[in-house]
């Protein structure tokens, strides 16, 4: 059981290798073996095709983007609003550091967005339905998600975070601004942008807005109303 686990992880850190520098559509199956230097046919054996391997992929990163949560969720002595801001920051560097695996969770969560649509699921190719890592991912996709709603509901309890705020909805608002900041630091970091915004200024900003938002801040440093008279 422990050799075919070690072969498994040789073939996904060697798909995860080729797709690095190679890019997934123009790695085959006989690549990751030859760098795995395990033959084809046993390629074939643990993983049925490049989608099967793909989705494997996906469930390890996954698994490893949970690992990022629990970490945050496991530091002492700070509060929910302190966790998120944590968890801002990892998942940034997740993405820089594990751009493979971060690119498989965003991918995947593209491909549940068609799934959750019949009309869209046949755009799905046939092999990832067939996979059976892909229905081990429907079932553990929201682990993650999970633990950040935890997050916020300590917040709330704590204090940090203002008690009117619903934890389900706004970790999901959370997360897809952790997505959004993501996708925009190719426009941010442009040189001939028109946006004058330096690519060092954009996290610390991004983060105190999310700091704000979460606390009230912007709601409470509006001015009082004053009432005036004509008379």
């Amino acid at each position: 059981m422990a050799g075919e686990k070690n072969k498994e992880k040789l073939i996904l850190d060697s798909a995860v290798a080729l797709f690095t520098t190679k890019g997934y559509q123009a790695t085959r199956m006989e690549d990751v073996a030859k760098r795995a230097g395990i033959s084809k046919g046993l390629t074939y054996f643990y993983y049925k095709n490049k989608e099967d391997l793909f989705m494997a992929l996906s469930k390890k990163a996954f698994d490893q983007f949970k690992e990022e949560f629990r970490e945050v969720l496991r530091s002492k002595g700070k509060n929910g609003m302190e966790m998120l801001c944590d968890l801002l920051a990892k998942l940034v560097n997740f993405s820089k550091e594990q751009p493979v695996y971060y690119q498989a969770v965003i991918n995947f969560l593209d491909v549940l967005k068609k799934y959750n649509h019949p009309t869209l699921r046949e755009e799905i190719d046939p092999l990832i339905l067939d996979s059976i890592h892909f229905h081990k991912l429907l079932e553990a996709h929201h682990e993650p998600i999970k633990l950040g709603i935890q997050m916020v509901s300590q917040g709330i309890k704590d204090g940090s975070i203002r008690p009117e705020l619903q934890p389900e909805i706004t970790f999901y608002t959370v997360w897809a601004m952790i997505i959004g900041f993501e996708k925009m630091s190719g426009p941010v970091g442009y040189d001939s942008k028109e946006a004058k915004i330096s690519a060092e200024a954009w996290q610390p900003g991004f983060t105190k807005l999310m700091q704000d938002m979460l606390r009230g801040t912007i709601q409470a440093s509006r001015p009082a109303h004053v009432q005036t008279s004509l008379f």
